[in-house]
């Protein structure tokens, strides 16, 4: 399994469970991805992805989205695309 480097977090929200992800290359909905960082590391789906509360199925690099997720991320964690 590749992974390819995709975003950083700069921004959580903690009581929704909301990361801010601002992009370096391509996000789809239905992707996988890893956050990962000092203290996180997950895999999950992008199953929900928004910009200014609207929803998109695509992310572009320079962008920053808020994406649903499962587990905490922290401000900093990196986020990678995984690549089959």
């Amino acid at each position: 399994m590749d992974y390819r480097y995709v975003g950083v977090v700069t921004h959580y929200f903690a009581r929704i469970g909301v990361a801010v992800v601002l992009l370096a290359d391509d996000l789809y909905v239905d992707d996988w991805v890893m956050f990962t960082g000092p203290h996180t590391e997950f895999q999950q789906q992008i199953y929900s992805m928004q910009i200014n509360h609207a929803p998109i199925d695509k992310g572009l690099p320079s962008e920053e989205v808020a994406i649903k997720v499962e587990d905490v991320v922290r401000e900093g964690d990196e986020m990678y695309l995984i690549v089959e």
